[in-house]
């Protein structure tokens, strides 16, 4: 039985409101963590954790 994908994973735990602003209106948003998918992925991340 293999271990569930969780227990290995890379996890990249983001809060939100100040990762990325992509439309400048001083809080990060959904939109800017969207626009970086591609280097987390290069980082190797698993599963993102957005924090409240």
């Amino acid at each position: 039985m293999t271990a569930p994908w969780w227990q290995s994973a890379v996890v990249y735990q983001v809060y939100p409101r100040s990762f990325q602003d992509t439309n400048h209106d001083g809080i990060g948003d959904i939109q800017g963590i969207i626009s970086h998918l591609d280097y987390l992925q290069k980082l190797g991340v698993d599963a993102i954790w957005l924090s409240p």
